[in-house]
């Protein structure tokens, strides 16, 4: 901020009664600090100076000005004190909603470490599959999958390449087989979600660009996230999961993944929110810190990289 620095040369100036001396403290050139002075008299329209071959002094506009400058030079590095320590140590409430599944088994570990790194930080957690009304409910941010519906909600992507994946037990598959295309899975037990009255039991598959929809139908639907992976693993049936929810349980042996030729679903995990202005700098450190935390999970190859 080459104002700001203008104003440190001329009350470093007034303090020493002389530009070198002033040039010296500050690390300068005395020409520099000649320079900075002739913008400031430019830039308020007087001379702040008088100015001698042996000496400086200033002026009586000069004597008020240094006044003013002092003080705002005092505010401005109060200024950035206070910005860079709240930058190193958050503090107050975030409250969000998040799926109930990837919640509890995968963010929550998440946010204990974000958490760890900032103690001051009180987060205040909702659990819950469906999207919360982020205008009447006490909620500020929510991890949600797929963009909202809602176009006046802001969507930051926490884990864009995240898709579905097709899983059930191996002691499902022994006693079932597995699936080979799409249509197949009319023959199998699907555990499908549900949420108020829509059932999604639409599982939608991708090939050379073309979708392939198929409609299953099973036994159990549930409106949790988690029952739904709790079914899968203890044999009930076959699940189109998160890849975030399903991974560990799929590197642990627990399911297995199907393969029916076909590219899944995207399930981009995103942070959705009412409006820019929630987005403080302790929600854009925990958005950052979140994606980078997805960013590794999707990448880990063994369950010791999970963690």
């Amino acid at each position: 901020m080459k104002a700001l620095n203008d104003l440190k040369i001329f009350i470093e100036t007034a303090k020493q009664h002389s530009l070198s001396a002033a040039a010296r403290n500050m690390d300068i050139t005395p020409a520099a600090a000649s320079a900075a002075l002739k913008r400031l008299e430019a830039e308020v329209g007087t001379l702040l100076f008088i100015r001698s071959t042996r000496n400086i002094r200033l002026t009586q506009q000069g004597e008020q000005f240094l006044n003013y400058c002092e003080q705002a030079v005092g505010l401005m590095a109060e200024a950035c004190s206070t910005i860079s320590e709240g930058q190193a140590e958050f503090q107050g409430v975030i409250k969000l909603s998040m799926p109930s599944d990837c919640g509890r088994n995968i963010l929550l570990g998440w946010i204990d470490e974000f958490m760890a790194l900032h103690p001051k930080l009180e987060v205040r957690v909702q659990l819950s599959d469906g999207l919360a009304d982020m205008y009447t409910q006490p909620v500020d941010v929510a991890l949600r999958y797929g963009e909202p519906s809602d176009s006046s909600l802001v969507a930051l992507p926490i884990a864009g390449g995240n898709t579905r994946v097709l899983c059930a037990s191996p002691d499902y598959l022994a006693e079932h087989g597995s699936p080979v295309t799409p249509e197949d899975l009319v023959t199998h037990n699907c555990l499908c979600f549900a949420l108020g009255d829509s059932l999604y039991n639409r599982w939608r598959f991708f090939h050379d660009s073309q979708e392939v929809t198929v409609v299953v139908k099973g036994n159990r639907y549930a409106n949790d996230g988690e029952a739904v992976r709790r079914w899968a693993l203890a044999g009930k049936g076959v699940a189109y999961k998160s890849l975030l929810d399903a991974k560990e349980d799929m590197l642990a042996g627990r399911l297995q993944e199907i393969n029916i030729g076909r590219e899944p679903e995207s399930a981009p995990l995103y942070l959705v929110c009412a409006s820019r202005r929630v987005i403080n700098p302790q929600v854009q450190a925990l958005k950052e810190f979140l994606a980078d935390k997805a960013e590794n999970y999707l990448a880990a190859t063994s369950l010791s990289e999970l963690r």
